[in-house]
This record gives structure tokens, C-alpha cells and sequence, in this order.
């Protein structure tokens, strides 16, 4: 399963998180840790180069991408190799809707449709949509009309 997928700035502020089967008292534990994790190994870090964690028999795949962090949580069948592939899709659908590596006001901009990018890729803790095409057609937002 994918416990969580967490994005932050470089600072360690938290953009989005999505958890999966963590109660919530667990979850501000991964919260700080990631934060830590990301803050502690990231420096100097190309963008989309992976790196790999292990922790409470989880594996933690994070990498970097313009200004932001992105960690993938998970466990199970869910190994660094399966969580490779889910930041893959991850970091690919982030410069798809930023049109570059985003920066944070970039990033911020874009949220909403981030964030359905997100939920389109991982639904209820499984790896969902991992074409990049299908997830263009499925998060494709229409501008309101006018009344």
C-alpha cells in the first residue's frame, strides 16, 4: 500500500500531503520526518535524482524537482522499485501541468490541478493511473461559462 505522498517546499513546509491507512495520530510523526529526512539529504540533489530510506519496515522513495520535495510512502509490495515508478509518474505529471520544474509560487499556482493530477495517480492507497495521456484526459479542466 501507499501510506502517504507528501510534497514540500524547501524550507520543509508541507504544499500536500495524502495518506493512506495512517491513523492520524501517526501522521505528524511522518510530517516531521520526512521534513527532516528530505531537509538532512536533499542539498545538492539533481532534480528527479531518487533516493531511497527505510524506516519502521516502510520504504521512503524522495527526490527533488524545481522547489520542491516529493516523498512516497510505502509498504508491502509497495518497495522502493514500485515507489520509483509512482515518483516517476509523480514528477512527470508535476512538469506536465507546471510546464517546467515548478517553483514554489509556480507549484502554488497550479495547485487544484495538481492535486487532481494526484489523486488520479493514487486512489485509496494503490498506484492507479500511471499514463501520462490518461491522466491529461482525466484531470482536463474546462473554464467555468458565463451566465
Amino acid at each position: 500500500m501507499l501510506l502517504a505522498v507528501l510534497i514540500a517546499n524547501s524550507e520543509g513546509n508541507i504544499l500536500v500531503e495524502r495518506f493512506n491507512g495512517v491513523p492520524a495520530e501517526e501522521r505528524s510523526h511522518w510530517r516531521s520526518f520526512l521534513v527532516k529526512l528530505g531537509s538532512e539529504n536533499l542539498k545538492g540533489v539533481k532534480n528527479e535524482e531518487l533516493l531511497v530510506a527505510c524506516h519502521k519496515s516502510v520504504y521512503i522513495v524522495y527526490t527533488v524537482l524545481g522547489d520542491v520535495s516529493i516523498f512516497v510512502v510505502g509498504k508491502d509490495e509497495y518497495d522502493e522499485l514500485a515507489l520509483s515508478e509512482a515518483i516517476h509518474v509523480i514528477t512527470s505529471a508535476l512538469k506536465d501541468v507546471c510546464g517546467k520544474p515548478p517553483t514554489e509560487r509556480l507549484f502554488l499556482d497550479k495547485y487544484g490541478k495538481i492535486c487532481l493530477c494526484l489523486d488520479e495517480i493514487v486512489w485509496k492507497g494503490l498506484l492507479e493511473n500511471t499514463d501520462k495521456d490518461r491522466i491529461k484526459r482525466l484531470v482536463r479542466l474546462k473554464p467555468p461559462t458565463e451566465i
